[in-house]
């Protein structure tokens, strides 16, 4: 087995595509469309395996989109487990405005799982749980699917000794990190949701990612901050790196590309601040890329010589 398991019960096909201008009922004339594996553990897998990890992703498809999602992933030399569902796997568009540099993204819910189909997938991720060192969960849970899912797989690990990496938000996010975790990835919006107010200063953020500490939820939270950097903070650590002056083409994956290289650093015994500055640089380095390009490594390694942590 792997030391990383990666859990995407959501996936996505992304397609991406540009045009110069969106306007309102107007036909717009695009770009030939990219299409990438998409959805938080199938991304986090992607940068792993690019950086030369060992991981497996584990996911549901299902129809026609559901076998070419599972042809991309095996393209890409991702070691993945593919459970059969009846629904068709969603697809998530993205549209690039040449004219202004936004991004326009349009992320649909996903098949409705059956209780069979989601209790095998919990079964099959149980089965493997044992026999890895850090679990994965990251994405949106499907429709059908119950809100503590994940927090019945982070007991499980638990359970086994197994560090698990948290990235999702809603319902699942708060109902895994009761369970207690290792590491949870919020973002601003999600961290003020978690702790129930409205957080203005870096001071404040700071304050927040601790409080969720003591709770017992996580060990480490790190902060995603858009165009502000990043935050990372433990019982006795607490690290601040600006974001790096790169051209943004697409932020889809960015924050996926933070998680695979952090925890790839990780599973290396990398210290906290190495890690973290990995995945900085992975995050980074998506950016600069098309539609869910995600990154290279020769780009992640040039990137983490510039990564600077306060």
């Amino acid at each position: 087995m792997p030391d990383v398991l990666t859990v995407t019960l959501n996936p996505a096909l992304d397609v991406s595509t540009a045009a110069e201008r969106i306007i309102d009922t107007r036909k717009l004339r695009c770009d030939a469309a990219l299409r990438h594996p998409g959805g938080g553990g199938i991304n986090v897998a992607r940068v792993i395996t690019r950086l030369g990890g060992d991981c497996l992703a584990l996911y549901p498809a299902g129809g026609l989109l559901g076998h070419e999602l599972r042809h991309l992933v095996d393209a890409e030399g991702v070691r993945g487990v593919c459970i059969d569902i009846a629904g068709e796997t969603r697809e998530s568009f993205s549209v690039y405005e040449k004219a202004t540099g936004r991004q326009f993204r349009f992320v649909l819910p996903g098949p409705a799982l059956a209780e069979h189909e989601w209790q095998s997938c919990i079964a099959q991720i149980d089965a493997r749980i044992p026999a890895t060192r850090y679990l994965v969960l990251s994405g949106s849970l499907p429709p059908g699917v119950p809100a503590d899912a994940y927090a019945r797989l982070a007991n499980a690990a638990r359970a086994q000794g197994v560090r698990t990496i948290l990235d999702s938000s809603g319902a699942s996010l708060r109902a895994a990190l009761e369970a207690g975790i290792f590491l949870v990835k919020p973002s601003l919006d999600e961290l003020c949701e978690l702790v129930g107010r409205a957080l203005a200063s870096e001071a404040e953020w700071r304050e927040a990612a601790l409080e969720v500490i003591r709770r017992g939820q996580a060990q480490v939270v790190v902060l995603t901050l858009g165009s502000l950097g990043a935050l990372l903070v433990s019982k006795d650590t607490m690290l601040r790196a600006p974001a790096l002056p790169v051209t943004v083409c697409s932020a889809i994956g960015a924050g996926d590309a933070l998680v695979g290289a952090l925890v790839w650093a990780l599973v290396r015994d990398a210290p906290l601040a190495e890690a973290f500055r990995y995945g900085l640089a992975a995050a980074s380095a998506s950016l600069a890329g098309t539609g869910t390009t995600l990154c290279s490594k020769s780009e992640v390694e040039r990137l983490y010589r510039q990564v600077k942590i306060e």
